[in-house]
C-alpha cells in the first residue's frame, strides 16, 4: 500500500497532525520585525516537512532522522532562508546534504514547526517545550493545576524570555512542569518566529531603520540569545546541536513516542496503559531493523492494537 501513489494522503494526513502542520496559517508574522516573511516562504516551509517525510518513509531511514539528519528536501527560497549555499534558485525541491554546523537536520528545527510552535511575534519556551515533549517524546506535560499568570510576550525587546520566566521557574508550584518542559523550549531559542537562525532577539522601537541584506528594515538587535539549560536529571546542554544528541541516546523512547503517535493515528483513540506491552513488542522488534521508519508503521499494522480496535 505504501508503494501506490495514493500512499501520499498518509504524508500529508498523519504528518500534519502529527507536526500541526495544519497550523501553519494560525499566525501571521509582524511585518516589522519579520519582512522577509512571504508566501512563497510559508509554502516551502511545509513542503519541505512533507518531502523530507517521504524520504524517510520511502527508503526505511531510521526515524531517528526526525531529531536529527545530515540532509533536507530544500528549494532556492528556503535554502537562503537557512543560510545554506550551494541550492539551486528556484521553486524545484532537491535533497541536500546540510553543510556542518548549520544547526539544521531533523523536523525540530524546520522553519514550519518551528512557526507552528510560535505567534506572530515572539517565541515561547513553554510552548515549543511543551510541544516537544508530546509529539517527540511521547509525555505531554500535565496541564497547570492552578491559575498562572501568562508571560505577556515583550515586543520592544527589553527583557528576554528567560527573565520573564523566572519568575515560574522559582514558583515551587509551577516548577514541577516547567522543569521539563522549559529546556526542550530553550534549547529552540536560537530559532525565530519563522524558523530563522538568531543570535539576537529582534526588537522594534523608536530608532533609525537598519539595513539588512541591502533592505531597509524597522528592527534592531536586541538581547542576545541564550539557548543553554539543563534537563531534569541534570544533563546539560549548550545549544540546539547538543540537546538532540542527548533525545538520541534514548532512540526507544522516541520509537515508542512515534508507534503511539501512529497508533493514534490509525485508530482514532489514543493507545493506553494495556496497550503498552504492545508497543514495547514493537519497538523491541524495529530495534533490529536500524529503528527504520517504514518498518515502524508495517509492525504497527500488524499490531494486535491496531488490528483489535
Amino acid at each position: 500500500m505504501l508503494q501506490d501513489p495514493k500512499a501520499s494522503a498518509f504524508t500529508e494526513n498523519f504528518a500534519g497532525q502529527w507536526l500541526s502542520l495544519r497550523n501553519i496559517d494560525a499566525t501571521t508574522p509582524d511585518r516589522l520585525l519579520y519582512p522577509e516573511y512571504d508566501d512563497v516562504l510559508k509554502v516551502s516551509m511545509v513542503r519541505e516537512t512533507l518531502l523530507f517525510f517521504d524520504e524517510v518513509l520511502k527508503h526505511d531511514l531510521s526515524l531517528t532522522c526526525f531529531v536529527d539528519s545530515d540532509f533536507s528536501v530544500l528549494n532556492g527560497r528556503l535554502a537562503k532562508h537557512y543560510g545554506i549555499d550551494g541550492v539551486e534558485d528556484g521553486l524545484a525541491f532537491h535533497k541536500v546534504r546540510l553543510p556542518p554546523g548549520n544547526h539544521r537536520g531533523g523536523v525540530l528545527t524546520m522553519a514550519s514547526v518551528l512557526k507552528v510552535t510560535a505567534n506572530g511575534t515572539t517565541t515561547s519556551p513553554v510552548l515549543r517545550g511543551a510541544w516537544v515533549l508530546d509529539r517527540i517524546l511521547g509525555a505531554p506535560p500535565p496541564k497547570p493545576t492552578v491559575d498562572v499568570e501568562a508571560v505577556e510576550p515583550d515586543i520592544r525587546g527589553a527583557t528576554t524570555i528567560r527573565n520573564q520566566l523566572e519568575k515560574h521557574r522559582s514558583d515551587s508550584v509551577c516548577a514541577s512542569c516547567h522543569v521539563k518542559m522549559d529546556p526542550p523550549g530553550f534549547a529552540l531559542e536560537n530559532f525565530d518566529v519563522i524558523g530563522g537562525w538568531r543570535d539576537h532577539y529582534r526588537k522594534i522601537g523608536d530608532f533609525e531603520p537598519a539595513i539588512v541584506n541591502g533592505r531597509r528594515v524597522r528592527y534592531r538587535n536586541g538581547p542576545e540569545v541564550e539557548a543553554a539549560d539543563v534537563l531534569p536529571d541534570g544533563r546539560r546542554f549548550q545549544n540546539i546541536d547538543e540537546f538532540k544528541q542527548l533525545l538520541l541516546s534514548d532512540k526507544d523512547q522516541l520509537a515508542r513516542a512515534l508507534a503511539g503517535k501512529l497508533l493514534a493515528y490509525a485508530t482514532g483513540a489514543a493507545p493506553i496503559a494495556t496497550d503498552q506491552p504492545e508497543i514495547g513488542a514493537i519497538v523491541n522488534r524495529i530495534r533490529d531493523h536500524g529503528y527504520g521508519f517504514r518498518s515502524l508503521v508495517h509492525e504497527v499494522v500488524q499490531s494486535a492494537v491496531f488490528q483489535k480496535k
